[in-house]
């Protein structure tokens, strides 16, 4: 893979999908950040991270996307690959809180982000964001937040998880094909509090009860209400309280 390291960039997604505009760069392509300033999160919300103590990273993920109906399939497989990164460094209890947030025990440890655009020609082309909190300890304002360093109470290489993160991205874009089925069992057992009955707040905000049941094919949350019906949930039309 073709690793671009900056020191300070206000979006490394933004970067990414600037050169992806003006030149053709490899597939797989990453570029990292010491320090982001302007770091997005799902539906514009802001993701803070201390410099130089975590992995931010974006990485181009092309000729893999070929309907709008099928977006969702690459967060299936990002999530996956972080989650099973993140296994490998002996990280316990992850989990991935919908749609892609990993988590360990139930503190937030990584985001992704994940931005598709268009070309002329039909083709989709995915820029995916990753934030993971590695080496940073100090949580203050941020109770539902941890990183590995906290969890694992030793010191994290960050420099190696870029390569290791896209290395299962590659593995799983290539056995996608023949295994989405499986790929899919693997992200609704990997569901966060799945099937706990738990606190919701919907966008009136209203507090409901629930139980996480899967997601949908095109990545909306199915709840098991009181009334024994299920409804989907698009991304920040539900607020999960835990």
């Amino acid at each position: 893979m073709k690793l671009i390291k900056l020191d300070a960039i206000d979006s490394t997604n933004d970067f990414l999908k600037s050169l992806a505009s003006q030149d053709e760069p490899d597939n797989f392509t990453v570029v990292t950040a010491e320090n982001q300033t302007k770091g997005k999160g799902q539906m514009g919300s802001k993701w803070q991270s201390e410099s130089g103590k975590n992995l931010v990273m974006s990485v181009l993920v092309k000729d893999f996307l070929y309907d709008n109906e099928q977006v969702f399939n690459l967060s299936v497989i990002v999530s996956l690959a972080v989650i099973n990164a993140l296994k490998s460094l002996n990280i316990p209890k992850l989990s991935i809180k919908w749609p892609n947030d990993i988590m360990s025990y139930n503190k937030k440890v990584g985001g992704i982000l994940i931005e598709n655009t268009l070309k002329s020609d039909g083709r989709i082309v995915s820029v995916v964001g990753i934030g993971l909190n590695v080496n940073q300890t100090n949580f203050e304002h941020l109770p539902n937040a941890s990183s590995l360093a906290v969890i694992c109470e030793t010191h994290f290489d960050k420099n190696a998880l870029p390569f290791l993160i896209v290395e299962k991205i590659k593995e799983n874009i290539e056995s996608w094909e023949d295994n989405t089925s499986d790929f899919w069992k693997e992200y609704f057992n990997s569901l966060f509090r799945k099937g706990v009955p738990m606190p919701f707040k919907n966008l009136k905000n209203e507090n409901f009860m629930g139980i996480i049941q899967g997601v949908s094919s095109v990545g909306k949350i199915q709840i098991l209400l009181e009334d024994d019906s299920v409804s989907e949930f698009d991304i920040k039309e539900v607020q999960m309280l835990y």
